[in-house]
């Protein structure tokens, strides 16, 4: 299941039960390590941190489990867990930007534990929202003093979140030039199709990233071309014709980024990227 839940829609969002919670990731409620695990595996209990991240005001409104081959390791498997607060007094409109925590941990030695920062832009007020950032925050690691490293963490996301919603504000005041957009193509087509060595065979071309997906994004500052870049990334969908091993042309269309890791860490990269380009952009 998508962590983009039901209760995560912005006119009538509301929290998820714990009863829902198990029938998304039933990981979430793990209080022990897998099997597998050595002795020096300290496992961390995703639903005692929920818990007390719920007591300060903040709500689930979304999970997501990654899906595990092996038997007995479903319940301590991979996770991704989106939290908002509901009771801020914000009202908002499609075309706003809001910031969340998404939270990521596992217990089978599959994950460390990991909070971020996200940003999310309502593209409609009843059917969720399009993830636009996803900011490092922090990993902890499951040994030592797991606790005393999780609480002085989340504090610290939460400080992170907040300077994270400066960006919309920011980057909406740089005007981009043709030659700025296709740097910015350029380097999140890398990214996102080049391999380990930085070669890039794909037949889909930097310039299909910038093409706007809904009227409203047809504009010229940063914010907004790098939105279109990185949903054109992340959800896939662009065609291409390139040849097949006997050479004959083959159609080609790119796959959406399922993966729980893929997706962090490419919305990570991307974020920098558009960190970069402000920096440029505020200094030529």
């Amino acid at each position: 299941m998508s962590i983009y839940a039901r209760t995560a829609r912005f006119d009538t969002g509301r929290a998820l039960t714990e009863d829902e919670m198990r029938g998304i990731a039933l990981s979430i409620f793990a209080t022990s390590a897998h099997e597998s695990r050595s002795e020096r595996f300290m496992p961390i209990p995703t639903i005692e941190i929920l818990r007390g991240l719920m007591k300060e005001g903040f709500a689930l409104v979304g999970a997501r489990q990654s899906v595990s081959r092996t038997e007995g390791k479903a319940n301590f498997t991979k996770h991704l867990i989106r939290l908002r607060r509901l009771d801020d007094g914000n009202v908002y409109k499609v075309g706003d930007t809001v910031c969340e925590i998404l939270l990521k941990n596992a217990n089978d030695g599959t994950s460390a534990y990991e909070l971020l920062a996200g940003l999310f832009r309502v593209c409609c007020l009843n059917s969720l929202v399009a993830q636009t950032g996803t900011i490092d925050a922090i990993k902890v690691r499951h040994s030592g003093d797991v606790q005393g490293k999780v609480i002085e963490g989340t504090y610290r996301v939460l400080a992170e979140a907040e300077r994270a919603l400066a960006a919309p504000q920011d980057w909406s005041s740089f005007t981009m030039g043709r030659d700025a957009k296709e740097v910015l193509a350029e380097a999140a087509h890398l990214l996102r199709f080049g391999d380990a060595d930085g070669a890039v065979t794909t037949p889909i071309k930097p310039e299909q990233l910038l093409v706007p997906r809904r009227q409203e994004d047809r504009a010229d500052d940063l914010w907004t071309v790098w939105n279109v870049v990185q949903e054109n990334s992340i959800k896939g969908g662009l065609r291409g014709m390139g040849r097949d091993e006997t050479g004959r042309p083959r159609r080609s269309t790119s796959r959406p980024i399922n993966g729980i890791d893929q997706d962090i860490k490419l919305n990570k990269a991307l974020w920098l990227v558009g960190e970069r380009m402000a920096s440029l952009l505020r200094n030529r």
